[in-house]
């Protein structure tokens, strides 16, 4: 299968990446932690984390650095310096033959790209505004946004993109009033057949350990953790 991190990287990417001694920077603009996040490439990161620091301020962004396991020598460092723990991020994973089994329900999904202003209109109320409207317009391979239907009217959406053999998901919203009605286990289903005949074979997605809720869900769907990461910022 392919990495799940170059999947999470090929599916929501930065604007643009600045080598920084051992690290490279992500150019945010806007379109959330991980994109304007330093994560690290070269042996030399324990000793360039100053290069990185200098890049964000140049960038005009605060530091921030992206550690996943395996790390835990940078991490480390960085608490010394001060820099808190921050989003702990669980990566979840599942075939898509096990997610597909059972397919949406008829004529609530609608895979559709571009997406439109309804479904922007989503987006926003869920705090997905044009910056990150603009990370997913910058990715390369197979994607589609997903319009979500419950009793008459657009209700929720979802982003999903596919690199290799994964399809990830991302921005996942409901508009509040309709939550707990089974839509969000719909989308991810949607997006399951969609992936499936964009040739993907597995669905993941990246969740905080602070959503409670969608962390039940997609344990409930049978998806697994696959990994994590977490942030320090300070």
């Amino acid at each position: 299968m392919t990495d799940l991190f170059q999947a999470l990287e090929a599916t929501w990417p930065a604007a643009a990446n600045h080598k920084a001694g051992g690290w490279v920077v992500g150019e945010g603009r806007g379109g959330g932690k991980r994109v304007s996040s330093a994560q690290a490439i070269g042996p030399d990161a324990l000793q360039t984390i100053n290069v990185a620091e200098a890049v964000h301020a140049r960038l005009g962004q605060p530091a921030l650095f992206f550690l996943r396991p395996g790390q835990e020598a940078l991490d480390e460092a960085l608490a010394g310096r001060g820099y808190a723990k921050v989003d702990p991020v669980v990566i979840y994973q599942a075939p898509l033959k096990a997610l597909a089994e059972a397919p949406p329900e008829r004529l609530t999904t609608f895979p559709i790209w571009p997406p439109l202003a309804i479904m922007t209109e989503l987006w926003d109320e869920g705090q997905v505004g044009p910056a990150r409207l603009a990370v997913m317009d910058r990715v390369t391979g197979p994607r589609t946004a997903i319009l979500g239907r419950m009793d008459d009217r657009a209700a929720g959406v979802v982003f999903v993109g596919v690199a290799g053999d994964v399809a990830m998901l991302h921005a996942l919203h409901v508009d509040p009033a309709m939550r707990r009605k089974g839509l969000a286990r719909n989308l991810v289903r949607a997006a399951a057949h969609w992936a499936q005949a964009a040739g993907a074979s597995h669905l993941a997605l990246a969740v905080t350990e602070a959503n409670l809720a969608a962390n039940a869900l997609y344990r409930a769907m049978g998806m697994v953790c696959a990994t994590h990461y977490h942030y320090r910022a300070k």
